[in-house]
């Protein structure tokens, strides 16, 4: 973290990763292969994991700077105006022409708000290990760096090294699910997965012994977010582990949720929080955002989330 104190000025976040626009069906139910599910309601929301994260870590009190790319197409050029809105700097969030940008087709169930996600092939993949090396002020000036996997191999393998080498602390979402080589797992503060991650990820079905699993890859901290049973979590330098719960909402809609997680958790760790603390914060940070459609459109605020702590 900076040495500058981050009690007198907002905490810097860099996050790298992926913009889309998110076309969402709200069915009354999930289809099945090959069903055709009729008369659900349409909504376009900002989307795209990097994107969201960066929104969440804006409106929890983070000065954020968006590393990423979109195509010149109307998506594209609506995605950089949402973010602007939100405030975040969009230096290195760079317009790759040749491609289209990124388009995710969400459904989701309309009795338990569950979803299905389908992410096409876009400009996120002109992210590579040359823009993060182009960024290398944005590393610099961060207290905290946040990614995820919607971009290339070669470049979260790039923001791994470049944080090892700087001694920024990086806070990795392994979402949408893939292998990921030892140096990753060594270069991660913290490493934030949901129970299907944790499971595909290591191959072991039980919570616990996965976690042992990620220690020996090298991991120094994991959170496994629970949805609506909250999160765990476990440090492996000092022994600290426990559970946090989430808060008692009626859900709308889940899509976003575990990016507004990881967004919220990033700027608490920036702040000095505790680990506990950070968690419990982004827990319920990531319970009202189901409470709100959208993925971006439904980030809490920043005095929503902590009045409804303190109640």
């Amino acid at each position: 973290m900076s040495s500058r104190s981050v009690e007198s000025r907002k905490p810097h976040v860099l996050v790298v990763g992926s913009s889309n626009t998110d076309l969402v069906v709200f069915c009354e139910r999930l289809p099945k292969p090959g069903e055709t599910v009729l008369g659900g309601e349409f909504k376009m929301f900002g989307g795209g994991k990097g994107a969201n994260q960066a929104v969440a870590a804006a409106r929890a009190g983070g000065d954020v700077t968006f590393l990423g790319a979109y195509g010149d197409d109307s998506f594209g050029n609506a995605a950089r105006e949402r973010l602007a809105k939100e405030g975040i700097r969009l230096d290195h969030f760079k317009q790759d022409g040749g491609t289209p940008s990124g388009v995710a087709l969400i459904l989701v169930d309309g009795v338990t708000r569950d979803n299905l996600i389908a992410v096409a092939k876009s400009a996120n993949e002109a992210v590579d290990s040359a823009m993060i090396a182009s960024a290398r002020s944005a590393f610099e000036a961060a207290d905290v760096v946040i990614s995820q996997l919607e971009i290339r191999d070669e470049a979260i393998l790039a923001v791994a090294q470049i944080c090892k080498e700087l001694g920024k602390p990086l806070v990795l979402n392994p979402a949408p699910t893939r292998p990921l080589v030892n140096l990753i797992y060594e270069s991660v503060h913290i490493l934030v997965v949901n129970e299907h991650e944790v499971r595909t990820l290591s191959g072991i079905e039980d919570i616990q012994a996965a976690t042992a699993w990620f220690q020996a890859q090298g991991c120094r901290i994991v959170v496994v977010t629970l949805g609506a049973d909250g999160a765990t979590f476990v440090s492996f330098s000092d022994g600290k582990h426990g559970s946090v719960p989430a808060a008692k909402v009626v859900p709308l809609d889940t899509t976003g949720a575990g990016d507004c997680f990881v967004g919220w958790l990033g700027v608490g760790i920036a702040e000095g929080l505790s680990l506990e603390d950070a968690v419990r914060r982004a827990s319920v940070a990531a319970s009202l955002k189901t409470t709100r459609s959208g993925a971006q459109d439904g980030m809490p605020y920043r005095k929503d989330v902590l009045e409804f702590i303190v109640r």
